[in-house]
């Protein structure tokens, strides 16, 4: 598969070999931790551990470049709406008030609004590498077995599995049809202005829905010829049984979780205040 392409990329580490159920799980259960704890404490040591273990992934920037970007943005934006419509949040959440700019009128800057943002600044480095391992990672096909096996019917398991083979698919469509474009004259590069690329990618959008829509059909179709949800049970060929190593790595995640909720009463509440005398 090409490695530029956002999607399942085969290699041989520990990672790759765990089963999709582990990493889905070890993914829900981190992320949920994460966003539901404001220990900055315990996000650093998480953030610590899911950096190291996205290194010993091998995934390529060229593969996670794109996305990564699009994350950024969005999370820069977040962090600013969030200052623009509570500029005075962390005050409240923390109960003190250290001023660092303005002193009347709305927007104040305090050292309680930075602690906050910055701590959900570390949830989204946290999250997106959790993402993207799981995602680049998983084999589909083996996911929706292991899914199955954990008791999800296999009809959910494998539209869950078609919607990750389809994720390189609609990307390397896209490349396609913008490919066809510059060669109409269309300059999509990163040489065009701003506005001309946002304007081409908008002419793109309409071929690639119609496109993406007219394989859901044929898919689809086959399925229904195939008689596909007919039976209540159905065999997998890569069926994945939890090995030592999933064992070993789900105890690991348990006992982050459990770090996690213990903090809360240790901290009487979701909250570390480091303003509090």
């Amino acid at each position: 598969m090409n490695n530029q392409l956002f999607g399942y990329d085969p290699q041989d580490t520990w990672l790759h070999r765990l089963g999709g159920a582990t990493k889905l799980l070890a993914f829900i259960g981190l992320s949920i931790i994460t966003m539901a704890s404001y220990d900055t404490r315990f996000i650093v040591v998480v953030m610590m551990l899911t950096l190291v273990v996205f290194k010993q992934a091998k995934i390529k920037w060229q593969q996670i470049s794109l996305v990564v970007k699009v994350i950024l943005i969005f999370s820069l934006l977040n962090l600013i709406t969030v200052y623009i419509f509570a500029p005075e949040y962390g005050v409240h959440i923390y109960g003190t008030r250290h001023l660092i700019l303005g002193n009347h009128g709305y927007f104040t800057l305090t050292q309680e609004q930075l602690f906050y943002e910055l701590n959900l600044a570390l949830k989204y480095i946290v999250t997106v590498p959790l993402a993207l391992i799981f995602l680049i990672t998983t084999n589909p096909s083996e996911f929706a077995a292991s899914l199955n096996r954990l008791g999800i019917s296999y009809r959910i398991s494998y539209a869950i599995a078609l919607a990750l083979r389809y994720i390189p698919d609609v990307q390397a469509t896209y490349g396609q049809i913008s490919l066809a474009q510059q060669a109409r004259g269309y300059e999509l590069s990163k040489k065009a202005k701003l506005s001309v690329r946002l304007k081409g990618v908008t002419q793109i959008l309409m071929p690639l829905i119609f496109s993406s829509l007219e394989r859901i059909d044929t898919i689809s179709q086959a399925m229904e010829l195939r008689r596909f949800g007919r039976n209540k049970k159905r065999t997998w060929y890569m069926d994945h049984k939890l090995s030592q190593i999933d064992y070993l790595a789900l105890l690991v995640v348990i006992i982050v979780i459990l770090i996690g909720i213990a903090l809360f009463r240790f901290n009487g509440g979701r909250f570390f205040n480091p303003f509090k005398v």
